[in-house]
């Protein structure tokens, strides 16, 4: 069975990816390796980030014992957030530390939350448009030396922003977010909707469609 590292602790982004790409993989996390290397988000843009974070980690593992254990080794490695037109496209890359950039490290999504709807306090609904982005980078490891160039989907879900926080499903700014021909915010719709209407369902639809054209 072809097994995919997905290159993040994040339970809820593991839910979603497990949910769409479906039982032909064998799934694990980075919370199965407790030596893998951290690897620093600094690049200005998603597809740098995932690819980065890709690259590193197929490197790291391609030096470890799961070379032998397992004849189809990827790593999928993601990098999304939202990106608000009132804000000149922020929180973008920085999404997950929001209200702790300079700190250099992630911050509560009720933290995130807070500032997003406080910078945008005098901001009209008709203005408030939004977007979540997502890139996924992906890398096979052909070899215990070798670590092909990564294959790079993306995937873009457009909404508005609300006033106040809705729903108690999801993650991040789910309970902000209401995309296009929707009512409810991600966080009311619950995951098997969002899942059909995502930035990371359209990103992984794109490479689902590309895995099953290998020959694994």
């Amino acid at each position: 069975m072809t097994t995919l590292l997905i290159a993040t602790r994040n339970q809820h982004k593991v839910g979603e990816i497990r949910a769409i790409l479906g039982a032909r993989f064998q799934f694990l996390t980075l919370n199965d390796f407790s030596a893998a290397p951290k690897v620093i988000e600094d690049a200005a843009t998603f597809a740098g980030n995932a690819t980065k974070k890709a690259i590193k980690l197929a490197r790291w593992l391609s030096n470890s014992s799961l070379i032998t254990r397992h004849s189809s080794l990827f790593v999928l490695a993601d990098d999304s957030g939202l990106e608000v037109d009132a804000l000149n496209g922020a929180p973008g890359v920085h999404s997950a530390r929001f209200a702790a950039l300079d700190k250099n490290e992630n911050s509560s999504d009720a933290d995130n939350n807070a500032k997003l709807l406080r910078l945008l306090k005098e901001v009209p609904l008709e203005k408030r448009t939004a977007r979540f982005r997502c890139m996924i980078a992906l890398v096979e490891i052909n070899s215990p030396a070798a670590v092909a160039h990564p294959q790079l989907s993306d995937g873009a879900c457009e909404g508005k922003i609300l006033f106040t926080p809705r729903g108690q499903n999801g993650f991040g700014y789910d309970p902000l977010f209401v995309p296009d021909g929707f009512t409810q915010s991600f966080a009311e719709l619950g995951e098997d909707v969002k899942n059909k209407l995502s930035h990371r369902a359209h990103a992984l639809a794109k490479l689902k469609d590309y895995l099953s054209k290998l020959p694994i």
